[in-house]
């Protein structure tokens, strides 16, 4: 009987299980090897916005908000203290310089104004006085000299006739010595009333011009006096409209006191602009502003250095006309240009920026399925657009919407 034999087969199960598993282990190396190990997310494409890269014209401008402001303010205050008597001007009023805002009074001025009146009359009086006591003296002076002159020159007859007698041996030599010594006697105390009358006259003149100078010192001080009192009267000093007058009838008003203020006619327009832009912003650079349906144009005239608060403050001019009916205080969003036109690549300004801080963005891939994370770098911005200086070309898409909800997601799936 012939015995049936099992034909051999080629594999066994042992080497189609070892086949199967090395091939399944090859295959989970190739896929750990080349598999996408970037994170991902899924997106609605209806919660995001999207917009095209476009090469044009990149207009260098930033738009601030600047505040109408008079071009200058005069400050009011008090020289003189005193009470409020009448209001003769309100806020509001247009003035001309000169023109009397407000009138103060005060008694203790008043009584001083009359004791300097009472002290220059006393000293006009001394020096009325004094100038006839000294032309007194001055006459007695001469009346004496001209009586010494007088017996001067009896005495000097009388010397030269005993000389001649004394010679002839006519009279006794006593009464010749006498008549010597009384000659030579007179003849010096004439010469000391001459210089009695020489020290008179400058001492004299001393005198007077010491009180002449008195008398204008004290009409001095009476003006600055009377000066104070027209101090009482506020004034206004320039041409402009009166502003915060902070004074009511029968209030008292302390000197040096702020009571009020002037603002000029001219207006100019102050801006608050971020500090970022701190060494951009200098003097003569254009600005303009549209106010119902007209644009009016500025000038920079002033950046001021100080930073505050992460801002700096810059004065504009209007360079022509201004508009009707302008108020200081009001607003304007104004465009400042920091720089000319440039072609540049441009992306729409969106709430990206403030998570990436234009160092990366997402972009939407041709099949608009997905959009990946991209290194780029943002250049200068305006309202409208950044300017990309690397990392993008014209014809891309890009989220530009906010990156808030994206997390650190390499890659986002768009449904």
């Amino acid at each position: 009987m012939d015995t049936q034999i099992e034909r051999k087969k080629r594999f066994t199960s042992r080497q189609i299980y070892t086949a199967v598993g090395a091939l399944l282990l090859v295959v989970l190396i190739l896929y750990l090897a080349f598999r996408d190990t970037s994170s991902s997310m899924v997106v609605e494409k209806n919660r995001i916005t999207i917009a095209t890269i476009k090469e044009g014209e990149f207009n260098d401008y930033i738009r601030v908000i600047g505040q109408v402001l008079p071009s200058r303010m005069i400050y009011l205050d008090a020289i003189e203290g005193g009470r409020v008597e009448e209001r003769l001007k309100e806020e509001g009023a247009m003035v001309k310089a000169g023109d009397v805002i407000l009138r103060l009074s005060n008694p203790l001025l008043n009584i001083g104004i009359m004791q300097s009146e009472a002290d220059l009359a006393y000293q006009e009086n001394e020096l009325r006085n004094t100038r006839i006591s000294m032309e007194q003296e001055s006459l007695r002076l001469k009346q004496e000299r001209i009586g010494l002159s007088k017996e001067l020159t009896q005495k000097k007859r009388r010397y030269e006739q005993y000389k001649r007698l004394i010679d002839e041996q006519l009279i006794a030599r006593e009464d010749f010595r006498l008549a010597e010594e009384e000659y030579a006697a007179t003849k010096d105390q004439l010469t000391v009333v001459d210089e009695r009358i020489h020290q008179d006259n400058i001492f004299r003149e001393s005198q007077i011009s010491s009180l002449d100078e008195n008398i204008r010192n004290m009409k001095k001080s009476l003006t600055l006096v009377r000066e104070r009192l027209e101090n009482l009267k506020i004034k206004a000093p320039i041409d402009g409209q009166v502003g915060n007058l902070n004074a009511q009838v029968g209030q008292s008003i302390s000197a040096g006191e702020h009571i009020g203020q002037i603002i000029t006619p001219d207006l100019k327009v102050q801006a608050q602009i971020d500090e970022h832009y701190v060494e951009r912003v200098l003097p003569g650079l254009p600005a303009d502003f549209t106010r119902d349906g007209n644009t009016y144009e500025l000038d920079v005239i002033k950046p001021y250095p100080e930073v505050k608060d992460g801002q700096f403050r810059t004065d504009l001019a209007f360079i022509s006309e201004r508009p009707e009916n302008i108020r200081a205080g009001q607003t304007y969003h104004i465009n400042l240009q920091l720089g000319d036109p440039a072609q540049a690549i441009l992306v729409p300004r969106g709430g990206f920026f403030q998570i990436s801080g234009g160092r990366w963005m997402y972009v939407v891939d041709e099949s608009g399925k997905f959009a990946t994370r991209r290194p780029v770098r943002i250049g200068r911005q305006n309202p409208l657009f950044y300017e990309v200086t690397e990392g993008l070309s014209p014809g891309e898409q890009v989220i530009i919407s906010g990156y808030e909800l994206f997390g650190d997601n390499e890659k986002l799936i768009l449904k």
